[in-house]
Parts: structure tokens; sequence; C-alpha cells
């Protein structure tokens, strides 16, 4: 479809719209189409296609755009050297002197050498990589395979359907997919089509997930008939596919802060068919819920708030809005999640911690704090741990994930045992 003017005119009111970044980038999308409902499909796509073009490679396009990144300069910056539109194209949209600007902007596109541009990270986020021992070639490669865009993988509950009868049915609708590389359970889908208005994820049959978080799952292997705690559960994605490895038996709480999080896992669950989850609110990691649990638990995962810089692909925004100010405030809470819900597990029981950041000091830095002060924990390869689950994987003694080894979103998850 030809580019047109309707296109240009909505993208420089959305970049307008989410540029301040005062909130998440989707949330500021998914507003800005409710005001802008007469937006045909295709507009929609286009918009959003270019103004998470122009997250992923806004640190290029401010040098670009100049010393006043305005809203149309960024957008005719990326059309013209991220997008590929050509002079040509632009010109029945653009003054005179856009014209020039755009013919410069092509011939600067390739100017700068700085690490910061060619890996489309902020530097503080270069600094941290670099104490974490990456070299600026490493930083570079890591940073591209952020730029991209992330795929859509599916999980098949298998309570309700197995994995090559659901592959089985993609063939037959014509929905272009394979089966994800490392998970069992999982579906990548080429392209991003409208997968909620399908049967088999009204039925309950898939849910969307990423192929990490998945294997984060599959980490903990929850066994039929256990007592789990899915403490940090969000909106349930992970606690959904511990209770399908249980085979919806045991005991399966689901802890969060936030009503509103939990809120949203009851229509999922209603659908997955499952009977032994139970969701709880908690006032804190500290809250009394927890204290009656105390040393009665089989498994705990511990999917800890995070900066989320793993999961640039799908949140290009998250480089921007975080800063060290914001990780060093986070690493005090993992600390204090992880110590909290360390109370949990029995004598031999599993406690896996885990982040989508890419960063040591949330990380391995946060396991090393906790273990200095928790002699009663060990940790256990998370290669090993997985081979248990059938899953051909080993990144060392914790599971490391990146795009651009892994396809995946950025996970790190420790595998820690109560040996006391």
């Amino acid at each position: 479809m030809a580019f047109t003017s309707t296109q240009l005119a909505a993208t420089i009111d959305a970049v307008r719209a989410v540029m301040p970044l005062r909130a998440p980038a989707d949330i500021e999308m998914s507003r800005f189409f409710r005001e802008h409902p007469k937006l045909g499909a295709q507009d929609r796509a286009f918009v959003a296609e270019a103004v998470f073009g122009i997250l992923r490679n806004k640190i290029q396009l401010d040098r670009l755009s100049g010393a006043q990144p305005t809203p149309r300069k960024l957008t005719l910056a990326w059309l013209a050297a991220v997008y590929g539109l050509n002079l040509r194209e632009l010109t029945p949209y653009i003054t005179e002197s856009e014209q020039r600007w755009i013919s410069e902007v092509k011939a600067a596109k390739s100017a700068s050498a700085e690490i910061e541009e060619l890996a489309e990270l902020p530097s503080w986020i270069v600094g941290m990589l670099r104490e974490d021992g990456l070299g600026d070639e490493q930083i570079i490669e890591m940073g591209r395979a952020f730029g991209s865009s992330g795929s859509l993988d599916l999980r098949v509950n298998t309570i309700k359907a197995n994995r090559e009868a659901v592959l089985e049915r993609f063939s037959q609708d014509g929905i272009a997919h394979s089966p994800t590389p490392f998970s069992p359970h999982g579906i990548r889908l080429a392209g991003k089509p409208t997968i909620n208005r399908h049967p088999l994820f009204q039925e309950g049959v898939i849910e969307v997930q990423d192929e990490g978080s998945q294997l984060l799952g599959l980490l903990l292997a929850p066994k039929r008939g256990e007592m789990i705690v899915d403490f940090c559960a969000g909106a349930g994605g992970k606690t959904l596919l511990l209770g399908m490895l249980m085979q919806s038996s045991g005991r399966l709480y689901a802890f969060d802060v936030s009503e509103k999080r939990l809120a949203n896992l009851k229509p999922r669950l209603a659908r997955s068919g499952l009977s032994n989850v139970h969701p709880q609110l908690i006032s804190s990691e500290n809250d009394p819920k927890i204290k009656r649990l105390s040393g009665k638990i089989d498994r705990v995962l511990v999917d800890a708030p995070c900066s989320g810089l793993g999961t640039l692909r799908r949140n290009p925004d998250l480089k921007f809005r975080q800063s060290p100010q914001s990780v060093a405030e986070l690493n005090a809470k993992q600390l204090s999640i992880l110590t909290s819900a360390a109370r949990l597990p029995k004598v031999g029981g599993r406690l896996v911690y885990a982040t989508c950041s890419i960063l040591q000091v949330e990380n391995q830095k946060v396991i090393e704090s906790f273990l200095q002060s928790h002699p009663n924990f060990v940790v256990r390869d998370a290669g090993e741990a997985l081979a248990s689950s059938r899953v051909e994987l080993n990144t060392g003694p914790f599971l490391q994930l990146n795009p651009k080894d892994h396809q995946c979103d950025g996970f790190f998850a420790a595998v820690l045992e109560r040996v006391e």
C-alpha cells in the first residue's frame, strides 16, 4: 500500500503523544487509537510500526534530527533513514527546505561511530554492560538483536490439546508457524496475526507467551500434587503454565500486590480449565499470608520486578524510561522479595529467581548478596534442571537467554535449593 498523508499526520500526532514517555508506549498507543477511531486497520498498523520503529532507533534519529528533534523531524528521519522511503515518495508531503534536509539525512545516516548509536542503547546501559565484562562488539550485537521486533510465541495448554494437534490446525488455517526450538509446548508464528480472535485462543487451548518465559516454568518443574507458589504472579502467564505442568492437581498460589493484575488473571484462568490455582492479593512481600506457608512449599517461582531491559524488542521505550537510579531502587526490592520468598520452601524445596533483565546487578549480584546471608540455600545447575524437563539448553550454571542467541526475550534465572 502506498504511503499516504493520513499516515504521516497520524504518525506525527502519535509520536507527540508517546514521546514524553510518561507511561509505557503500548499504553499510550492504545489511548491514541481510542482517541482516533476513524483510522483504518492498515493506517493503525503503519502508525504502530512507525512509533515503535522511532523508539528502537531514537538515538540515531535524535542525531539526524539536529538540536530540536520534533515529532515531525523524528518521523521524517525514520521514514527516510530507517523505513527506506526515497525523496520522490516523500516530496508530495514535505516542504522544499525539508527536501534538502532529507537529502542531508540520507547522506549522514551512517556517519556516527558512537557505540551508543550503533547499539541503540543509552550510555548508562552501555556502561553497565561493560562493567559486566562485555566488549563493545558484543554490546553492539546485543543492541542490534534487541532492535528487532519480537516474534509472536504461543504456549499450547496441554490440559486441552497437544502441540501436534495445534500445529496441524494452524496448517489447515493457513497460519505460518513453527515449533519453538526449546520449549516443548511452544509455537512461533510468522508475522503478527490477530490470534486472540482464533477459536483455539478463545477456548483456552493456546496462550500468548514468549518462549523464554515458558522456559522459566520448565526450570521450576512443578510436579503433580505439589504445593507451589508463584510469588509475583502478575497477570498470570507463568501461573497458568505451572498449573498446566501440575496437570491441575495439587495447590498453586498466585501471589501479587496488584488487585488489577490479579483481576486480569481471572478470564485467562477461566479459559484455561485449571482448578488448582488460588489467586491471593498480598499487601507486600511481608504479608502475614506468606508467613503462614513458611517451610510448607515444594517449589517457589520469584519472577521479580525488574528493569525489563530483556524485553526491549517489545518495549523499546524502557531503555529511556529506566535509569541507574530506578535500577538501584529495583535492586533493593529484588533482594527483599527474594529474602521473603525464601521462607516458603521446605527442606529440599526449589526456589527459582528470575528476571527479564540483562544486567548482572539485577541477576547474579542479587543471588550473590542473597547467598551471603542464606547459607541454607545452594545454587543448582540450570542446564541440568532443564534437562530433567527434556529441554536441551545449557547456558551455564544460570539460565541466560537473549534474542541474538536464542530468538526470545532476554531472561535470567537461578535455581536455588534449600538444604538446611
